[in-house]
């Protein structure tokens, strides 16, 4: 739980998903066992800490919701709102602030693609994460930043703090 005044942003890109059938539309890949391996760690990493989302923004593709199940079989204390955004799919930055401003909890997760997810998060912080793949930011990579603001509707770009920056899947 955040303070009051305080919005938290968890940003997670999809974890590794899996490239073995070229037939398959790009938004019905699924995670491969390393993604489904780095989801779960990830969602043990987020509780360890007290990073419990109370809403979860994610996008429509498979290997996002999939991402998602594997995060939320860790031990949260709380049980957060899923709602699937289909804007989310390959989304630009833009698009992820406009969504991320409908959301209602203090603490929000929101999971989705390269490379708009990389941008959106270069964008966020005042300062980033000294982390040499920021940038790149990798499958299952995660950033938490908070912001001061009493809504979402209020936070702007360049205004977000760091808290934690992890990437679990060490490849992109």
């Amino acid at each position: 739980m955040t303070p009051l005044g305080h919005c938290r942003l968890i940003l997670t890109r999809h974890a590794k998903s899996d490239w073995d059938d070229p037939t398959l539309p790009d938004h019905d890949r699924p995670l491969n066992g390393r993604g489904r391996r780095s989801a779960r760690a990830l969602g043990d990493w987020l509780a360890s800490r007290g990073y419990d989302p109370e809403e979860v923004l994610c996008s429509s593709a498979l290997r996002t919701r999939q991402t998602w199940d594997c995060v939320a079989q860790a031990v949260f204390e709380t049980r957060p709102d899923l709602r699937i955004e289909p804007a989310l799919y390959q989304a630009a930055p833009e698009t992820m602030l406009r969504v991320l401003k409908t959301a209602t909890a203090s603490t929000v997760m929101m999971i989705g693609h390269n490379p708009g997810i990389a941008a959106f998060a270069a964008m966020l912080p005042a300062r980033p994460p000294l982390d040499p793949q920021f940038r790149s930011y990798p499958t299952a990579a995660t950033l938490v930043v908070d912001f001061q603001a009493g809504s979402w509707a209020e936070v702007e770009p360049g205004q977000g703090s760091v808290r934690d920056f992890i990437r679990l899947d060490g490849r992109s």
